[in-house]
């Protein structure tokens, strides 16, 4: 079967996504980059932590690219906002790269194993391309690591079924506890593997976080997977929304989640 991006590309979405950055999403990687590097971004969504590894490889070339359009059309504006001539946006899919073995010095992924059904074959394909020497980085949210209060029954129901339609699809969602595995399943060695969190404490944070996921719930991808697979109705979606706001206002409001990293450098 096809992959299925569980969050999907709505508005509710990509205004989520285009907060995230170098600094809050792939700072195990920012150490180990160079200028000139040649760097692919798989799965790069609205391309904000793209332009970021771009200004950190500069003058280097980097692509970034994902499985359909929609996202790129905004990535494109951001990197012609930023003055960013060295980026790159592309349809591709990673686990078929269209480029020779040794194409580039990093190529990195952050969220995107998780959405795979065959998330060891895409990290192979991630090796292929990478040149000797290089690097292989991947970050991914454990969905079973999150953590929060006060604990609306909504809520946990919605974790409930998020992991039941990510499995549904043959997606993994507890991929951040994962990734040291699939990076020896492909064939990648030379690993360091760890691990950094997510965390939204203040009340403006839950207050964000909070909005995000309530609208999430109901025009998301996730929404008509949960449907289309008879795991929650609209209802019950709808009580899932309303959970997430009353989380959200709460005076001791508190969310947490890990992420796992692996960092591989390529020996061919």
């Amino acid at each position: 079967m096809g992959e299925v991006y569980l969050h999907g590309h709505g508005p509710s979405v990509i205004a989520s996504h285009t907060t995230r950055t170098a600094a809050d999403s792939a700072a195990y990687l920012l150490p180990h980059l160079r200028a000139a590097d040649a760097l692919l971004d798989v799965g790069c969504g609205p391309g904000t932590i793209t332009l970021d590894l771009a200004a950190a490889v500069a003058p280097g070339t980097v692509i970034g690219i994902d499985a359909v359009e929609a996202p790129l059309i905004g990535a494109r504006r951001r990197a012609s906002a930023r003055g960013d001539r060295q980026t790159a946006f592309a349809v591709a899919d990673v686990s078929e790269l269209p480029w020779d073995a040794g194409r580039f010095d990093v190529v990195h992924a952050h969220q995107v194993l998780q959405h795979l059904t065959d998330p060891v074959a895409a990290l192979r394909e991630m090796g292929r391309v990478t040149r000797a020497g290089g690097i292989v980085a991947v970050r991914d949210a454990d969905y079973g690591s999150m953590v929060w209060y006060p604990e609306p029954p909504g809520m946990t129901r919605w974790m409930e079924v998020y992991q039941a339609a990510a499995r549904a699809n043959h997606a993994e969602p507890n991929a951040g506890r994962r990734l040291t595995g699939w990076s020896h399943a492909a064939g990648l060695t030379e690993l360091t593997a760890s691990a950094s969190t997510w965390s939204y404490t203040t009340p403006e944070q839950c207050a964000w976080w909070g909005a995000t996921w309530a609208r999430r719930v109901l025009d998301s991808t996730y929404a008509t997977e949960a449907v289309r697979h008879g795991l929650a109705t609209r209802g019950e979606l709808e009580q899932m929304s309303e959970a997430w706001l009353e989380w959200s206002r709460h005076p001791d409001a508190w969310f947490a989640m890990t992420h796992g990293e692996v960092l591989a450098h390529v020996s061919q």
